[in-house]
């Protein structure tokens, strides 16, 4: 039981609704930030503000 496309396209508009088109870049960097920080953490490399 997975998500399958008209669940994945109502979630996309409800996002937008929500937090507008311009906000969407801004959250989606936060978010790729956040998980290369958990992925590097994992692997346990230092973050770059670890390596300073």
């Amino acid at each position: 039981m997975g998500l399958g496309a008209p669940e994945i396209i109502l979630i996309i508009v409800v996002v937008l609704i929500l937090f507008g088109g311009k906000k969407i870049p801004e959250l989606m960097k936060g978010l790729g930030k956040g998980v290369k920080e958990f992925k590097d953490a994992q692997n346990g490399e230092p973050s770059a503000d670890e390596k300073k």
